[in-house]
């Protein structure tokens, strides 16, 4: 028999012993919804008020946006111009309206069609962002600082400006790269001005010093991800993204009628990354809510780590000469400029249309939105939030 000589000692080994009894606490799991599948749960049922939601549903109808619904018109309208805003990649008509709200993983409410393949714009970027973040993860990217000319063996970062380009560069935004790729000059995506004599002549600043929303940069990286994978990246992004999130075999990733290389022997298409002459991401809503879902969870989905917490901090953390803007097209809402009534911590994957995936880890939301007004995002926001009661 052991004998405890200390009154603190026998009463140190009697918790010991009740806590290697006492039944643990079950921890409370996350819900990923299967493939073809996605649970549904009254708001009431995760801390939601029904009637709130509703609002923030019909809030979301009323607002349609005012873009034409024929796609390939607001192309040509809206990006380059003459003689560089010709349509080189697929386009389609638009749907209506249409989004999800999710909370804790769960379908709260939907509206429109969200089974529609519409094209997505430039949410199309966090796409190429994140399949560049599976090659980085993977090794085949050593560092994020590195030059992108040690791993793209072409002309396209020879010269002296361009040979200073880093991957973070690149998916900053920040690169100023300067050349043509595809046929569109990088200062033809939105020049600044209205004096075309002057477009070509703009003084490029020193790669990462300057932030400029660009689609031929876009462009730029997604041609540097291909040499990496040495694969399709809507191959690449299948296989290590979407088909584990149970993502639907309707999506389609598409490049230009001119964007074709060889690599390894093999003729593959270098895909594009906004849309801005056609082509980008077509998905459904509830295919972008998975993917939202994804990046709610931090790359984490079921058993299996999709892309590292490493690579969902450096996407967002906020760049330099834009504080709001993470990596490509991860947009912060640093002092919650972006978003006044979200939480500083939330994000959103922004495109034309507009098209927005809605990430709030404070509150456990994703919220899709497509073809909404971009002046009303905030407000839509705002409701979804008010609707929150714990």
């Amino acid at each position: 028999m052991i004998r405890f000589r200390s009154l603190s000692l026998r009463l140190f080994v009697v918790c010991m012993l009740a806590a290697c009894v006492a039944p643990v606490a079950a921890q409370p799991s996350v819900y990923y919804p299967e493939r073809g599948a996605w649970e549904h749960r009254a708001p009431a049922d995760v801390g939601m008020d029904a009637a709130k939601v509703d609002s923030a549903v019909a809030f979301a109808l009323a607002h349609e946006s005012t873009q034409p619904r024929d796609l390939a018109l607001m192309v040509a309208l809206s990006f380059a111009r003459e003689p560089y805003n010709d349509v080189i990649g697929p386009t389609k008509p638009r749907g209506g309206a249409a989004g999800l709200i999710l909370r804790h993983g769960y379908i709260v409410a939907e509206w429109g069609d969200t089974k529609r393949v519409d094209m997505t714009f430039s949410v199309t970027k966090s796409f190429l962002s994140t399949i560049t973040g599976v090659a980085y993860d993977r090794g085949l990217i050593r560092d994020l600082d590195d030059r992108v000319r040690d791993y793209v063996p072409t002309d396209h970062f020879s010269s002296e400006h361009n040979a200073k380009i880093t991957w973070d560069h690149l998916l900053r935004q920040t690169s100023a790269w300067e050349g043509t790729l595809w046929g569109k000059p990088a200062w033809a995506d939105r020049p600044v001005g209205n004096d075309p004599m002057a477009w070509p002549k703009q003084p490029l600043p020193e790669p990462g010093t300057a932030w400029k929303y660009n689609d031929v940069r876009v462009n730029v990286l997604a041609l540097a991800a291909l040499h990496v994978w040495r694969k399709p990246l809507p191959a690449a992004l299948r296989e290590a993204v979407m088909d584990p999130i149970g993502a639907s075999n309707t999506w389609r990733w598409e490049g230009y009628e001119n964007s074709w290389v060889t690599l390894d022997g093999l003729r593959m298409q270098s895909v594009s990354g906004g849309g801005h002459w056609g082509g980008g991401m077509f998905i459904s809503a509830l295919d972008q809510a998975r993917f939202g879902y994804l990046t709610l969870r931090r790359g984490q989905w079921k058993d299996r780590r999709i892309f590292s917490e490493e690579w969902y901090r450096r996407a967002t953390t906020p760049t330099g000469p834009n504080p709001g803007y993470g990596f490509m097209n991860w947009f912060l809402n640093t002092g919650r400029e972006r978003f006044p009534s979200a939480p500083e911590s939330a994000f959103a994957h922004l495109g034309a249309g507009t098209n927005m995936i809605y990430v709030d880890p404070e509150h456990d939301l994703v919220v899709v939105a497509r073809w909404i007004r971009r002046d009303q995002l905030d407000g839509l926001i705002s409701r979804v939030l008010a609707a929150v009661e714990e």
